[in-house]
Parts: C-alpha cells; sequence; structure tokens
C-alpha cells in the first residue's frame, strides 16, 4: 500500500477535528474533535513507522510505541476532560463555550470593556458637587 492512503485520510481526519474544535460551541463535541484529531496523528505515526520499517534494515517501531503512548494521553484527557464538563454542566447548568467564558470573564452585564462601571462614579461625583 502506498504511503499516500493513510496520509491523506489523516489529513482528511485532523482537517475535520480542527474543524469541529474551531466551529462548535459544545465542550463536548470540541473534545471529540480533539480526539479525532489525536486518531489522525495515531493514523500517520503508524503508517509512517511502516513505510520507514520496510527501507530500514532495523524496525524499533518507534511510531507504533508512541502511538500507543498517545492513546494513554488521550484517554487520560478524555477522562478528566468529561469530568470537568459534568462539573460545570451541574453548577453553570450549560456546556455552551461562549457563555462558559462570559461567565469566567466576570459578572458584568453592561459591557466587555467596563466602561460604564467607570462612568458612574464620575456622574455620582459630578452631581454630588453640584
Amino acid at each position: 500500500m502506498h504511503l499516500a492512503y493513510p496520509a491523506v485520510l489523516s489529513a482528511l481526519l485532523f482537517c475535520t477535528g480542527l474543524y469541529g474544535v474551531l466551529a462548535r460551541r459544545n465542550a463536548i463535541l470540541v473534545l471529540m474533535s480533539v480526539e479525532l484529531m489525536l486518531n489522525a496523528v495515531n493514523l500517520n505515526l503508524v503508517a509512517f513507522d511502516v513505510w520507514l520499517s520496510r527501507t530500514a534494515e532495523e524496525t524499533l517501531h518507534s511510531g507504533q510505541a508512541l502511538t500507543l503512548f498517545t492513546i494513554a494521553i488521550a484517554a487520560a484527557e478524555i477522562g478528566i476532560g468529561l469530568a470537568i464538563i459534568l462539573a460545570v454542566y451541574r453548577n453553570r447548568g450549560t456546556s455552551d463555550i461562549d457563555k462558559l467564558r462570559d461567565t469566567a470573564e466576570g459578572h458584568e452585564t453592561d459591557g466587555p470593556d467596563g466602561e460604564a462601571h467607570a462612568a458612574e462614579p464620575a456622574a455620582e461625583k459630578a452631581e454630588a458637587t453640584a
């Protein structure tokens, strides 16, 4: 089998995962997209390991070893990530990333730059002196 087939499939999987990370707003779908990107990397590692082992005299299978390490890291990442998302969902009631980002920045409802809060003390001071 040619190296181009798994490389193209890996690129398509990675691009699909990247689109999912950039376009999705649900935290669970973002984690699934990250997992898809990691699987694309795993496919690429194994494909290049098989291709290089055909040309080299010594077969170390380092690509397959790295793939097993990546699978272990991905399993830990998914376990911890889902635990964090479930805890945030229980506390906030949503797993929408935009809403979570807004609540993390503060409890201001006037605007993102906070001009309304800075203008209020100046207006109160002007009324007090008048």
